[in-house]
């Protein structure tokens, strides 16, 4: 499997530093071949917007309808109108590998609007994928744009480590070639104790009752797999914010895994 190869540990030394710290919500680490948990801390239990941790999924999905050809392919061009807050990364034609890299949301939203919405919920159910629910936002008919941002597509950090683990010990109901173009996708770091992991951030802002977002509280994701000597292990790490951060929540929430790594690895016997 070919993989990105991403400067994670250059990150932790670029993000903010301003005093404020995210609050752990989840860390869950499962064995990825038989489903044991091998560490649970917090709330684990509580379905929240997986933000652009679905792009896992969807690349599987993608992959198993054939739209998603392998890396580079296909290309789609940026149209005037689509989402461009990320960037000149954005802001460009993109292919699958740009698409995880850099995280771009209109590219999500039109491997969903080709899939459909029945083919989402079918294989979304099938993979035990949260509440599989693509509906999007009550009322206003945008599942295939915004369902697993802020919206109606919710998942827990337990259910995020079960499907992971289903993914890399190739028991989702797709085949081969979808798992593996998927896996490929995905970026990976050496670690220098002999862990390689691969995983995906997601961030998103919860919503208040009247829909507005509560930008003082973001969602961070990290979640993904390791692997050293032959074993291999799921995880999920939630955070939140509690006011006072800047920078991206998901990046944050990566941070913080990978420094305790080693800690939780030792923990959990691997």
């Amino acid at each position: 499997m070919r993989a990105l190869v991403f400067l994670w540990a250059l990150g932790l030394s670029i993000l903010p530093g301003n005093g404020a710290h995210a609050r752990a919500i989840c860390t869950v680490i499962v064995d990825a071949f038989d489903g044991a948990i091998l560490l649970q801390q917090g709330d684990c239990g509580t379905r929240v917007t997986p933000a652009s941790t679905f792009k896992i999924p969807l690349a599987v999905m993608g992959f198993d309808s054939g739209y998603l050809k392998d890396r580079a392919s296909p290309v789609l061009p940026f149209r005037k109108g689509y989402p461009d807050w990320g960037g000149a990364a954005w802001r460009k034609p993109v292919n699958p590998a740009d698409w995880m890299r850099h995280s771009v949301v209109w590219y999500s939203q039109q491997i969903a609007k080709t899939l459909g919405k029945d083919t989402l919920e079918r294989q979304a159910a099938a993979f035990g994928y949260g509440n599989a629910d693509f509906s999007g936002d009550p009322g206003s008919d945008n599942g295939l744009e915004r369902a697993w941002i802020s919206s109606s597509l919710t998942i827990s950090p337990l259910e995020q480590t079960m499907f992971l683990r289903k993914l890399v010990s190739y028991e989702l109901p797709v085949g081969r070639r979808a798992i593996d173009g998927a896996k490929a996708l995905v970026e990976t770091a050496a670690l220098g104790n002999g862990w390689r992991v691969s995983g995906k951030t997601g961030s998103a802002f919860p919503r208040r009752a009247d829909g507005s977002f509560d930008r003082g509280r973001g969602w961070g994701w990290f979640v993904g797999w390791a692997e050293r000597n032959g074993k291999t292990v799921a995880f999920a790490r939630l955070a939140q914010d509690e006011g006072g951060e800047t920078g991206s929540a998901g990046l944050r929430a990566r941070a913080a895994f990978l420094s305790e790594w080693p800690g939780l690895a030792e923990r959990v016997g691997r």
